[in-house]
């Protein structure tokens, strides 16, 4: 069944996270001196169980030799069995804290990031170090479509069809050495573009990590699209990471820099606020934040009226393909 979302129905971001949630997290940046300030796109189609969907609008500024490249994309199947979640909704309800902390902050303030040219430094405990263009990058790599779960650690979650390739992919072309166990990625900086990190918002550069081991599973990805056409700015163009199985902070956007490593990475939110926020981080229902509990979701589009709870599940649902990489660990220690 095709289910047609007009912009009428589009729900206020205090709608769709719990206010109780919404406010907590917000609290805890003002509690540390942060304060945040508190779109208009075309419908799309949420589909179930399908991989065909409804193109995004593409941006202006994208390389002929992207768009040609996303034009020759493989097609996976949704594996979920769940509805995608309108673009709308994924396109305007975000957490990038480079231009703000409410979630239509990014939508609205994304015109000012400028993607082409984009550079991204590799250096660290690896044969191939450099700086390399985007083109670099990602041109050596065929692109598919993967539709994952998405679960926000503040408790609401998403179905995305993100555009990309194997992360395992890029690392291999960097050649690693034997004492790398971690890898680290960076957001740019640059006020000019990102007005919030013209505050003390987060301490700026964003930073985020993985094992390598979880870098290298078949599931994490490399994404430079979404909905069939390039990352909108809000999304984290031009390049992010995916890591389905955990919370979505650790999707790192617009990385400009990957760093391998000996010893684990000093990551933002995990430096910030380590009680709450874990290096691991997860998507266990099992185990709470300790400010709200992570047993269930509210599946975008929701409403007031319409909350759409849902069970969370292990892994992000997941657990097939990841479970095995922390059988050893007490997950409550390392969250």
């Amino acid at each position: 069944m095709i289910i047609r979302y007009s912009q009428t129905n589009a729900p206020l971001s205090s709608e769709i996270t719990p206010e109780s949630i919404y406010h907590e997290r917000r609290s805890l940046l003002k509690s540390l001196g942060y304060v945040g300030a508190s779109a208009l796109l075309s419908p799309y189609i949420a589909q179930a169980a399908e991989s065909t969907y409804v193109a995004a609008p593409e941006r202006s500024n994208v390389p002929t030799w992207l768009k040609q490249q996303i034009q020759q994309r493989q097609l996976q199947a949704n594996r979920t069995g769940e509805a995608l979640t309108p673009y709308e909704s994924v396109s305007t309800y975000n957490n990038f804290y480079e231009f703000g902390l409410d979630k239509s902050d990014p939508s609205e303030k994304a015109g000012s990031l400028k993607t082409e040219p984009w550079t991204v430094t590799v250096e660290g405990l690896c044969q191939k170090k450099g700086t390399f263009t985007l083109e670099d990058i990602v041109k050596p790599h065929a692109l598919e479509d993967r539709i994952y779960r998405f679960r926000c650690v503040e408790a609401w979650s998403m179905v995305v069809p993100w555009l990309g390739f194997s992360l395992a992919d890029l690392i291999k072309r960097f050649q690693p050495s034997a004492e790398a166990k971690y890898i680290e990625f960076t957001t740019l900086v640059d006020k000019t573009q990102f007005p919030n990190q013209r505050t003390n918002a987060l301490d700026w550069p964003y930073v985020e990590g993985l094992r390598l081991d979880e870098a290298m599973n078949p599931l994490t990805l490399i994404a430079v699209g979404v909905y069939g056409r390039s990352l909108p700015a809000q999304n984290g163009a031009p390049l992010r990471l995916i890591v389905p199985w955990k919370y979505g902070f650790k999707s790192i956007k617009s990385i400009v820099k990957i760093r391998f490593t000996a010893t684990q990475p000093k990551t933002t939110w995990a430096i910030m606020a380590p009680r709450e926020y874990g290096f691991y981080a997860n998507v266990n229902p099992a185990v709470d934040h300790p400010r709200w509990s992570q047993a269930r979701e509210r599946r975008l589009p929701a409403s007031l009226f319409n909350p759409n709870w849902q069970p969370t599940l292990a892994f992000n649902g997941y657990s097939k393909e990841v479970a095995a990489m922390y059988r050893h660990m007490d997950l409550r220690q390392y969250f």
